[in-house]
């Protein structure tokens, strides 16, 4: 499964030069990873936060291919590249809004061909208990996430 989540910059998220801050990306795939729960029907604030858990990233891995300039409209392409029982690795994209070719039959996005992402991640979280940040298993802790990502995850 592949969510995609709108982005249009704001002259507040860009440097100097007129590209997005590298930093604000962190920003952009923290909603596109919400909406990935939203959409596999698992509400973070309710279902985690509520739950006395937090998600917070373990480790980031990045590549700035090509910027997003203020006032251009892109997309964060998420889907889940890992399933761990301790960590979740998400594959996030960022396309420009013009590489999004519609829905298969499915409903599931596509990207148009030839699309290439402006910047490429893989976004590694864990789950900790809010009050002690000790980590927790997902698949333990969460059952049905887990099940659900296992299906989802891209090498299926």
């Amino acid at each position: 499964m592949h969510v995609h989540t709108p982005i249009t910059v704001r002259y507040g998220e860009t440097d100097m030069m007129g590209v997005v801050y590298h930093a604000n990306y962190l920003l952009y795939f923290e909603d596109a990873r919400i909406d990935y729960l939203t959409a596999a029907d698992f509400s973070y604030n309710e279902q985690i936060e509520q739950a006395g858990y937090m998600s917070p990233i373990y480790h980031i891995e990045i590549a700035y291919k090509s910027p997003l300039r203020y006032g251009e409209a892109g997309f964060v392409r998420t889907s889940v590249a890992k399933n761990l029982p301790m960590r979740t690795v998400y594959r996030q994209q960022v396309f420009r809004a013009d590489d999004e070719a519609g829905t298969d039959e499915a409903g599931e996005p596509q990207l148009r061909e030839g699309a290439t992402p402006l910047v490429d991640a893989l976004v590694t979280v864990c789950v900790v208990e809010r009050d002690t940040f000790k980590p927790v298993s997902l698949k333990r802790t969460f059952p049905d996430l887990y099940a659900k990502y296992d299906t989802l995850k891209e090498d299926n």
